[in-house]
């Protein structure tokens, strides 16, 4: 085994490898194992290296005893190097003579010999000539590497900040746990001192009642017994003087005893109990608390709008930012710490940016500007800068702003998270009947308000909506696929879900229609059920009706009169109910003619209740003119 280096191979510096067992026998070249680097073998093989005496030197000196407290041996290193640098190498395949050449097709260092052997076709240049060259485009290499570490030291002092603060944060709320628990622990021992003080006294003024009644009979009990015991002693052992002297006495005592109202009923009662009601406590302590934390970083962090570049003075501009993990995936939660400045040219704050979070892992960032000009928008996550951040924001006034319907239009918070306002334009629908052909003269433009809700099974999540309803500030939605309802506050925030995969009553199979009566009940028409289920606002079972009328309920509304009318698919025909399943009327049948439908129906995609009394002879019900 021979520990050597081919000269060819010293820019990579690859040293200290067996060779031997490595090179394939018969082989005429040599593969460095570090940097794949090719050199030609000499003729004797792996032996005839050329060791390198940089690193035999450097091995020699290691090999000693550390001597740091003397200088000259603190020196020793340069000392190796510059007489390594300074002597001459040999050629591998000639010996003897020096290496004075170097190959520009091999990249590698030879002699004389080389030039005119097997090199000769190849170009070649003195080793001084290349030497400048070589040592500048290390030297390059090297700068731009060490130009990384201004950015590499400015990484790992940051990243170590916010170890440091981590950990600093979970100190504070290992703190706040245990303060706000002792303070519970106080509490509690002041409440139960508090119950027990209480049960002393007013069992104390129980037993004071019924102690002095008990004292009151016990007193009568035995003015009675010595009465009785005098008056047959008399009797038995007395003679007639006697009984005649006790008769008068003790009749007039008996008499008294025997009117005399003594306090037989008891005074007070033996009640007396302690009703803890835990069940709501335990539900709260179990609950109590919450760890707030979210992965979303902030140079994957992405915002989006027209607000971010142009606005125009005077009226409110938002922009979302969507909040991402280091991954670049979404993050569904909120409470992320995000920052938002707008300065001036002088750096001076140009006005409030308001952020609302909408819980889902998504922020509105408004602002309103007061003057035209050039503007810095910064957006900051953590304490670092969203993906652009910042962004050149210009105002302009309101003349200067190209009129046209795609830039007049009203903006609206959004709390989804799709990022930004998305405009549809609005599709004309085809005419029928009852529409008119008259050119509208303000022509109708979509604008998403919100969206709510992903592709899930999870709570705010759907997989076939089928039915929407809207009262007293709620939305109520019936997803088909996951057999529940939902429910949602007016601006998107999730309130409530129920329902049960089944065929029993109180359980939904496909619910495909739903409606809130004016009693906030929730009106759900059920396909597969094939009957209407109707739950408290609080999404409990109350009633079933339309069982063994209805074939397929889709569609369903409330009036105001509170009748329920549904639409049944199947059955091409409308059913009116009272809010007791009480059957009012049904229309419809499968046909073309008058009072019959031809095509599927369904009331939420068809019909206002209004129209359901004034045109009983519209034909389908379905008609895209008359839209919820």
């Amino acid at each position: 085994m021979a520990v050597v280096v081919n000269p060819g191979l010293d820019r990579s510096v690859s040293s200290f490898t067996c060779l031997q067992n490595y090179i394939p026998p018969q082989s005429l070249t040599l593969s460095c194992p570090v940097c794949r680097q090719t050199s030609i073998l000499p003729e004797k093989g792996v032996a005839a290296l050329q060791n390198n005496f940089f690193i035999t030197n450097l091995m020699e000196v290691l090999q000693r005893d550390p001597e740091c407290s003397r200088p000259e041996a603190c020196n020793m290193l340069e000392s190796v190097s510059a007489a390594a640098a300074g002597k001459p190498l040999s050629c591998p395949n000639h010996e003897g003579k020096v290496m004075e050449f170097y190959c520009e097709s091999c990249e590698t260092a030879m002699c004389l010999d080389c030039t005119e052997g097997e090199h000769r076709e190849h170009v070649t240049v003195p080793l001084r000539d290349v030497l400048e060259q070589h040592k500048a485009a290390l030297k390059n290499q090297l700068d731009a590497i060490r130009n990384r570490l201004p950015q590499l030291t400015a990484a790992i002092e940051l990243v170590t900040e916010i170890s440091r603060q981590l950990m600093e944060r979970k100190t504070e709320a290992v703190n706040e746990i245990s303060s706000t628990f002792e303070e519970l622990e106080r509490v509690l021992h002041q409440r139960k001192t508090a119950l027990i003080t209480d049960l002393e006294n007013i069992c104390s003024s129980k037993q004071k009642v019924l102690q002095s009644q008990l004292l009151s009979l016990q007193q009568a009990k035995e003015h009675i017994e010595s009465s009785c015991s005098f008056t047959e002693q008399a009797l038995s052992h007395g003679g007639a003087a006697e009984v005649l002297l006790v008769q008068k006495q003790m009749g007039e005592r008996a008499g008294a005893l025997a009117c005399h109202t003594f306090p037989e009923r008891p005074h007070e009662n033996g009640h007396l109990q302690c009703r803890l009601e835990t069940e709501g406590l335990r539900r709260s302590i179990q609950n109590l608390g919450v760890l707030i934390t979210t992965s979303a970083v902030g140079h994957t962090s992405v915002a989006t709008g027209e607000g971010l570049r142009h606005a125009v003075i005077g009226q409110h501009s938002t922009i979302t930012v969507t909040t991402k993990d280091k991954e670049g995936e979404l993050v569904r939660s909120g409470n992320a710490l995000l920052k938002a400045d707008i300065t001036g040219p002088e750096g001076s704050k140009a006005v409030e940016v308001e952020v609302v979070d909408n819980k889902n892992g998504t922020y509105e960032v408004g602002y309103t500007l007061r003057s035209e000009g050039e503007y810095s928008f910064s957006l900051m996550l953590y304490g670092q800068p969203v993906r652009g951040s910042p962004f050149r924001l210009r105002a302009l006034k309101p003349s200067d702003v190209p009129q046209s319907p795609e830039d007049v239009k009203r903006r609206v918070k959004s709390p989804s998270g799709s990022g930004g306002h998305i405009r549809q334009k609005a599709v004309r629908r085809p005419s029928s009947m009852y529409s008119t052909t008259k050119k509208k003269e303000n022509p109708i433009e979509d604008e998403l308000i919100y969206r709510v809700g992903t592709r899930g099974r999870e709570k705010g999540e759907f997989t076939n909506l089928q039915g929407i309803s809207t009262c007293s500030g709620r939305v109520v939605v019936a997803d088909s696929n996951n057999q529940c309802i939902q429910v949602f506050t007016n601006d998107g925030q999730f309130k409530l879900r129920f329902g049960v995969r089944g065929r029993s009553p109180g359980q939904l199979q496909r619910p495909t229609g739903v409606a809130v009566d004016m009693n906030g009940d929730i009106i759900v028409a059920d396909y597969d059920n094939r009957w209407i289920s109707i739950f408290s606002s609080e999404g409990k079972f109350k009633n079933k009706i339309g069982a063994g009328r209805l074939m397929g309920p889709k569609g369903i509304a409330v009036d105001r009169n509170g009748h329920i009318i549904a639409v049944d698919n199947k059955a091409c025909c409308v059913f009116i109910f009272q809010s007791n399943g009480k059957l009012v009327t049904r229309f419809g049948a499968r046909g073309s003619l008058d009072r019959q439908f031809a095509a599927w129906l369904n009331m939420a995609l068809g019909v206002c209740v209004t129209f359901i009394t004034a045109f009983i002879m519209m034909g389908d019900v379905c008609c895209d003119d008359f839209v919820v």
